[in-house]
């Protein structure tokens, strides 16, 4: 039982490091994009300065998702021969996709770093955006076999034994489309946010910065759209979670007891021992319209399964509640930033919406995690859910405790490391820079001068 459980804390440790920087390695270039085409269409250098800077962090996080990756990888394998075994031939082609994706990316960001000066604007801009996009497709390929583990198909079961494989329908699987749509948006909500809180915090100290504040205008662009789509992903992926993982669904709201006209539940500490959820605020019959589109349909509660089949209640719970409440201040904040924009308000770039934005710069990342403990903890006690539990996958070599501790330790120095970059790289940032927005002509000097590459 230590064993395992410290095999399920490596994986959680490295997926929650990784899942970051893939996030960032799938948003970031779009940014970097949008300000890249707004320097060649109006030739105004504040956006050269700043595609140039987000270059130089995109080149960073990339390096790191790289390494964190290769190591979860390596993990799998290790960890859990028992389920590389049979999910291997079932969901090798995702993986073998998310690899030929990874590559073109690193060799399309190669070329962006290099091809100042080299290649023609818009062909440069192109490689931009290959990066963005080869970015997204690494991690919808990735998503596409975590959905295979939440919900199997494209095989037979029969004595322990997968027969009858079909790699394409295993990929394609019932949660393929709801589970990548929601974490790519959850990647362009988190970063954009992230982003745009750390440039709103740079512009309350140099309020006459043009740079942070196109950056600003930017990211907080992207995460809001974002931030409004993804209620909308996550009714869907509640709604197929409610089908093919009612435990998890009953889990994620602590619900207990089967009944019509289910109440969803806002906050509360769950009580496993008289099965109820303490200092909750309830809305009725509001659950039974999300997991099924009707007020009065009936919800299974945890009592339906066999108690050693239940997820960790207060977990899935804790983690569900943080997940929304953060996603619902974003999305908040989010609709307010769109109508301020519309409306070209002089408010946006008040110091109290800045404040609200710089505030608000870690919640993105907290409900992406909170949302992956939702999926990988509310699907337990599985590993492929309702074929093989996870207690059958982990590796039998003892000792899984000193690695957990040593990889832990790695990955803290990893984030110390690349906290300290990419805070030095932001101070360089502000030197290099001017404030002031210029509109010398796109071609009027050199886009990046030679020996400054990233």
């Amino acid at each position: 039982m230590q064993d395992l459980l410290a095999a399920r804390s490596q994986m959680a440790v490295s997926l929650g490091f990784h899942i970051i920087f893939a996030s960032i390695g799938m948003a970031m270039p779009f940014l970097m994009a949008i300000s890249h085409y707004r320097w060649i269409r109006t030739g105004e250098t504040v956006y050269l300065d700043l595609t140039k800077a987000w270059s130089r962090g995109v080149a960073i996080f990339f390096a790191t998702g790289a390494v964190s990756g290769t190591a979860l990888s390596f993990e799998l394998g290790l960890l859990w021969p028992k389920f590389m075994e049979h999910a291997g031939p079932i969901i090798g082609m995702p993986f073998s996709w998310e690899g030929t994706a990874f590559f073109l990316e690193a060799i399309a960001l190669g070329l962006f770093l290099y091809g100042w000066n080299r290649l023609s604007p818009w062909v440069h801009w192109g490689v931009g955006l290959t990066v963005g996009i080869t970015g997204v497709l690494s991690g919808i390929f990735v998503v596409c076999a975590n959905a295979w583990m939440n919900s199997p198909a494209g095989f037979d079961w029969v004595d322990g034994q997968a027969l009858n494989i079909d790699p394409v329908r295993a990929m394609f699987n019932p949660g393929w489309k709801t589970q990548t749509l929601h974490m790519t948006l959850a990647a362009f909500e988190a970063t954009g946010f992230a982003v745009g809180g750390i440039h709103a915090l740079l512009l309350l100290r140099r309020p006459a910065s043009a740079l942070h504040r196109e950056a600003f205008k930017i990211a907080l662009l992207i995460g809001s759209i974002a931030a409004l789509l993804q209620p909308l992903s996550g009714d869907r992926l509640a709604k197929g979670t409610a089908q093919r993982q009612p435990a998890k669904l009953a889990a994620m709201e602590a619900h207990f007891h089967t009944e019509n006209g289910a109440s969803l539940i806002l906050g509360g500490i769950p009580d496993l021992q008289e099965k109820r959820v303490r200092y909750a605020v309830k809305l009725p019959t509001l659950l039974s319209f999300l997991a099924h589109g009707d007020f009065h349909a009936q919800v299974k509660g945890l009592e339906d399964f066999p108690e050693k089949d239940w997820p960790p209640v207060l977990i899935v719970h804790t983690a569900f509640q943080a997940m929304v409440g953060a996603g619902s201040a974003l999305a908040a904040l989010g609709l307010a930033f769109l109508v301020l924009s519309l409306r070209r308000s002089r408010l946006l770039l008040h110091r109290r919406f800045l404040l609200a934005a710089a505030l608000a710069t870690p919640l993105g990342f907290l409900a992406l995690e909170a949302g992956w403990v939702v999926t990988e903890v509310g699907r337990q006690p599985w590993i492929i859910y309702g074929i093989m539990r996870t207690a059958e996958a982990v590796t039998p070599m003892p000792g899984l405790v000193y690695p957990f501790l040593l990889f832990t330790a790695v990955y803290f120095f990893l984030a110390a490391v690349v906290s300290w970059l990419m805070l030095r790289h932001i101070r360089a940032a502000d030197r290099e820079f001017p404030s002031a927005s210029s509109a010398e002509p796109a071609g009027s000097g050199s886009p990046l001068p030679e020996g400054s590459h990233a």
